[in-house]
């Protein structure tokens, strides 16, 4: 499909790329910021408001098609949230924002909503065994709960609504954990880190956008989740390898016992960064490729592009 899309979150990770990406692929955006701000390159046109007091909604929505909702309060690995109450904030910023929003589509007789959600809406950092969209959801922090509540409030509004729940998300400007692996793969030292089999899932920008390309033009309702991850997950030890391949470089690891990286991290209090790293979360996007996705490229060439670009 073609049409207006209405598309928060632009100035985001994510959002900045689903805007150049959804434009290029021929649909009018018009981008929902929360301040006033100069409107994004691409944009078609801009609507000023805050979605947890959606009070020019129906201004906003006014021959809209589609949604693409990427805003929302990232995981707190990126920082400390804005009261210092994880819960009330995820779950004022992500759920009944989403909630709010949707419920304004609905009464905008939007054709869709695709809501950016979280592979944490349905595991926790880690999972045994290979997640898929059959399996219940079982969040394990504030963050995965906000995440599910919002759908689950999509649920309720009678719209057509899709969730796409990304597992880790790499590509140009990335923050967080990835960004954290970069900056290791350009040292120049050896990393005691090639003992590390366990694999995740990983996903680019580009494959993620096709993912919501494919949303929006799914036929008929679709009304569920769906797992957003390229089909070749890697070890920690295969992503560095990876980066440096495309720094030029040899990988540079040695094989220490995964057991001794762990104790070393709890010691130095980085057990939730090494979980959500280097043990394993495979996910299967069965769903997506149904509906005729397919992944931009490997994600081996996808790392070593993201590194010989600069990150």
């Amino acid at each position: 499909m073609t049409g207006l899309i209405a598309l928060t979150g632009a100035t985001g990770f994510i959002g900045r790329h689903l805007l150049a990406d959804l434009t290029a692929r021929g649909y009018r955006v018009r981008v929902l910021l929360r301040r006033p701000t100069s409107v994004p390159e691409g944009a078609a046109s801009a609507v000023v408001g805050d979605l947890t007091r959606p009070i020019n909604m129906a201004a906003a929505l006014s021959g809209v098609d589609a949604v693409v909702h990427s805003a929302g309060l990232a995981h707190a690995n990126l920082g400390p949230t804005p009261s210092g109450a994880p819960e009330d904030d995820y779950r004022t910023l992500n759920t009944e924002a989403t909630r709010k929003l949707a419920e304004a589509a609905a009464r905008a007789k939007v054709r869709r909503f695709v809501f950016l959600s979280s592979i944490r809406a349905q595991v926790g950092a880690s999972a045994p065994g290979v997640v898929g969209e059959g399996d219940p959801p079982r969040p394990t922090d504030a963050y995965g709960r906000s995440k599910l509540e919002a759908e689950r409030a999509l649920a309720e509004t009678g719209l057509d609504w899709v969730a796409l729940r990304p597992v880790l998300v790499y590509g140009a400007g990335v923050k967080g954990n990835m960004a954290a692996l970069l900056r290791l793969a350009r040292s120049p030292y050896p990393l005691p880190l090639g003992g590390l089999a366990a694999r995740r899932s990983l996903i680019s920008l580009e494959s993620l956008s096709g993912a919501v390309d494919a949303a929006l033009a799914a036929p008929g309702p679709l009304n569920r989740a769906l797992i957003a991850a390229d089909p070749d997950p890697l070890s920690l030890p295969e992503m560095i390898a990876s980066l440096r391949q495309g720094l030029g470089r040899g990988p540079g690891l040695v094989p220490v016992p995964a057991g001794l990286i762990k104790l070393a991290c709890r010691l130095t209090g980085r057990d939730a960064q090494f979980a959500r790293v280097a043990e394993g979360l495979v996910a299967r996007a069965d769903g997506l490729a149904a509906l005729g996705w397919r992944p931009a490229g490997p994600t081996r060439d996808g790392l070593a592009r993201l590194a010989r670009d600069g990150g």
